[in-house]
């Protein structure tokens, strides 16, 4: 008996299936699975990630550390040798505000330390291949002494022109105010600079975190230092100047530190002072970008004109989110070939045999490599999976598109056999003579019960449509494996 198909039909018994040791594909499909990976795991920028993704640096973060030693070891001692003296000659508050505006500089220093400062996603290749397009569309066919004009493109922003320059690195045109960081390799949002003292870009996400820690540890220096000199010349006029140098040595260490320190801390903050009241970040100001006078042409057009509605938005606005979703899992769109030892390839899915192996319940136990018709084909690989056998006397079933029984076996003919139709599950999975090998599946037309075939069990529309969603969610969910 024939099928319809140019391979006769044998006989064979029905046993029972082994759900679990049936087949090498589950075996492999479990082998071959992979705990999901995390964005920030293959972040392409050079940044450090601690916490599963939560805390975001820069790679170089030796003075960040630095940074923190000076903060801590001052304070410490401060607290140690200071504090009792003036708490019980002057007043228990010294302490008290000395402890919280401690506490407030390290909170500072950490949310901007280990903050995402407004990094931009990277352009995917087809995103990048589309802009190159454009790009080319709008310059024109270029010829043999054709130079391309510079990539840049012009917005208009409160009547005044801005640039958007194109980066060669993140495939894109960076907004306004965003720069590229040659250190982090980012183009950070509203970029500042890059701060070595916080180990971290000053960006649109943490401008303000960095602005409140300068100015709160410009106050901590200036406490540290007032009541350190007070402390020593209240010891002083009791006991004399030496003798309260050697009853509180710490106090000339933090005296030195917090001296040659406030300059440079106090000036910091009085400059970025400035650049809030105007709405301007560092990068804009040296390269004197913007114009203060509103009578200029090269005005600031991103200034509210007042001082207080500037400090305002810069420290007050809402805290735009993250653009990376660094802790965000890594979909796969297009099911990945799984490399074997013999050289072929095929799509492993688990959730296929799964799902094969439910709807046939009458198999072989192991699989056979039938001859005669199903010989395979030279040079190829071939995954056989047993089938049950339809009887002689029961009706053919209806010719399906790419398919044919040989022995017991269901083949997926090659395209460049003697097949005449092809049906796959989707075009990716259609095969070519240098790609993967012929699949053989199940044969869901010669499942029988008790070794007869009930004619609504022999092809029922129901029944065949959700076999072949079950085997489609299956090809299409090899992301996961």
């Amino acid at each position: 008996m024939y099928l319809g198909l140019d391979e006769p039909v044998r006989e064979c018994q029905y046993n029972q299936i082994c759900t679990r040791n049936s087949l090498p594909m589950e075996t492999l499909g479990h082998k071959k699975k992979k705990i999901p990976r995390r964005k920030w795991q293959v972040f392409p920028g050079r940044n450090r990630f601690y916490c599963n993704g939560r805390v975001m640096m820069a790679r170089q973060t030796g003075v960040f550390y630095l940074t923190l030693v000076l903060i801590m070891v001052t304070s410490g001692l401060f607290f140690a040798f200071d504090c009792p003296f003036l708490a019980s000659n002057l007043t228990p508050a010294i302490p008290v505000i000395g402890g919280v505006l401690f506490f407030f500089v390290l909170g500072m220093l950490f949310r901007a330390s280990f903050s995402d400062p407004g990094v931009l996603p990277r352009a995917t290749p087809d995103e990048a291949a589309d802009l190159e397009r454009q790009i080319g569309a709008a310059n024109g066919p270029s010829g043999p002494g054709y130079r391309p004009p510079p990539r840049t493109r012009e917005v208009v922003i409160n009547g005044q022109t801005v640039k958007l320059k194109y980066c060669f690195t993140c495939k894109i045109f960076r907004p306004p105010r965003a720069s590229h960081c040659s250190l982090c390799d980012n183009c950070v949002e509203r970029f500042d600079h890059h701060c070595p003292w916080v180990g971290n870009c000053v960006g649109k996400r943490n401008y303000r975190f960095f602005y409140l820690f300068i100015l709160s540890l410009s106050f901590l220096t200036v406490f540290i230092f007032a009541f350190v000199i007070t402390h020593v010349i209240l010891r002083s006029n009791r006991t004399g100047f030496l003798s309260a140098l050697k009853d509180s040595p710490a106090s000339v260490l933090e005296v030195l530190v917090c001296f040659f320190s406030v300059w440079s801390i106090v000036g910091l903050s009085g400059f970025h002072t400035y650049l809030i009241s105007s709405n301007q970040t560092t990068n804009e100001d040296i390269k004197g970008s913007w114009s203060n006078k509103r009578a200029k042409d090269n005005y600031n057009p991103y200034s509210y004109g007042n001082i207080l509605t500037n400090c305002c938005a810069a420290l007050c606005g809402p805290l735009p989110p993250s653009l990376i979703d660094r802790r965000g899992f890594i979909q796969s769109d297009t099911p990945q070939p799984v490399s074997h030892s013999n050289g072929s390839s095929m799509y492993a899915s688990t959730q296929l045999h799964t799902h094969m192996a439910a709807a046939t319940p009458l198999l072989h136990s192991n699989s056979v490599m039938i001859g005669g018709g199903g010989t395979p084909f030279p040079g190829k690989s071939s995954l056989v999976v047993p089938c049950a056998s339809l009887a002689p006397s029961q009706p053919s079933l209806p010719s399906m598109p790419g398919l044919s029984c040989a022995g017991d076996m269901l083949t997926l003919r090659d395209p460049d056999t003697h097949c005449h139709h092809h049906h796959f599950a989707s075009p990716e999975e259609t095969p070519s003579p240098s790609g993967p090998m012929p699949l053989t599946l199940p044969c869901a037309a010669h499942m029988t019960h008790g070794g007869h075939i009930h004619p609504a069990q022999l092809y029922d529309p129901a029944s065949q449509d959700s076999l072949h969603e079950d085997s489609v969610r299956g090809l299409v969910k090899l992301s996961s494996v």
